[in-house]
């Protein structure tokens, strides 16, 4: 795929395919691995952690306050369906 590149500043940029940001999640912000040997850039997508619930409360600290009457609250999405 041939690419121009563009003068931003004092910097040269060229722009991502939308397929490879579709195909990897990409969004303003990601980030990428660039691999530099000699004449070729390779660009790889990050992997985007995946986290579990479990693992995640296991880090909280004990003693949170609760929040009286969060258990009697009505619903106001599609909590229940």
């Amino acid at each position: 795929m041939l690419q121009t590149l563009r003068k931003s500043g004092g910097s040269l940029v060229m722009t991502v395919p939308k397929v490879f940001i579709d195909q990897n999640g990409l969004c303003e912000g990601s980030q990428v691995d660039l691999h530099l040997q000699g004449k070729k850039m390779t660009v790889v997508a990050s992997a985007r952690p995946r986290y579990k619930l479990a693992d995640l409360m296991a880090e909280m600290p004990e003693g949170l306050p609760r929040v009286e009457g969060w258990d009697e609250m009505p619903s106001v999405g599609l909590e229940n369906g």
